[in-house]
Parts: structure tokens; sequence; C-alpha cells
């Protein structure tokens, strides 16, 4: 099922995005390129259209992780701080409301609940573990330098 594997690149993407090299320069990287499907059936219309809610999701993901990182690097922490609770509390009702078609879809098409349910909990973790991830890299980067950009 090509929907599972849209699923573990959503959560590739969401968790990839804020990664940085602290301390190291930033350089635009290409895009990451998907890895392309194995031959086999079209995709039913429901599949293609899950599939560009993954999509779109893991684009709000990263838009997010982009708004997060700006963020966290002012330097009022207070604010910074304020700002990313502002940030991760408007963007959890999404990622709540995606894991949840996301495990009512695969479920719907034979996947087993408990072991999707499993995933559709680490969806919605996507924001706290996004921002977790940037607070470190920001703690991480040397003294007056700015981290690195998000990839």
């Amino acid at each position: 099922m090509r929907l599972l594997s849209s699923a573990a690149a959503v959560a590739v993407l969401a968790l990839t995005t804020p990664a940085f090299a602290a301390g190291q320069a930033a350089a635009p990287a290409p895009a990451p390129q998907a890895a392309p499907a194995p031959a086999q059936e079209a995709d039913s219309p429901e599949e293609a259209a899950f599939e560009a809610k993954g999509e779109a999701f893991g684009e709000r993901m990263e838009a997010m992780a982009e708004e997060m990182q700006a963020a966290a690097t002012q330097a009022d922490k207070a604010k910074a701080k304020t700002d990313l609770d502002a940030i991760q509390a408007r963007n959890q009702a999404d990622a709540d409301t995606f894991a949840d078609e996301f495990l009512a879809f695969v479920v719907s098409q034979g996947a087993p609940a408990d072991q999707m349910g499993a995933a559709a909990q680490q969806i919605k973790a996507y924001p706290a573990m996004i921002r977790a991830k940037i607070e470190e890299a920001v703690a991480a980067a040397p003294a007056g330098a700015a981290p690195a950009q998000p990839q």
C-alpha cells in the first residue's frame, strides 16, 4: 500500500525539517525527492485524495518548523517562549485532525488499528517533537552564532 509509504514520508519530512548543523554555514540543500513507487496498480481516488492531504500536512509542518525556527532565535527569550507556545498550539489542532483522518483512512483500507493507532499518536506529537528539536539546536549553537537554517 503506497499510502503507508506516504505516511512514513510525512513523518520523515516533519522530523527532519528542523535538523540543523550547529555552527555550519547554511547552504541551500536540494529538496528531498520522493522515492519512486514500485510498479503497482493505480491508486484509488480515496488513496490519491488522502495522499494529497498527507503532502499538504507535511508542507504545513515544514512551514511551522520554519516559523518556530525564527521565533526560537529571537534575542528576547521570554518572547521566544511565548511565540513558540502560540505556534505549537495553533498547529496542534491540525496535527490532531490529520492523525485522526490518517487512522480512519488506513483502518478503512484494512490496516491493523492497533499498529496504526501508534502511528497516529506519533503524528499528534509532531508539533512538540519539532519544537524540541529546534530548541535543542538553538541551545547547542555557539554563543553569538545563529544556527543554520532548516534543510
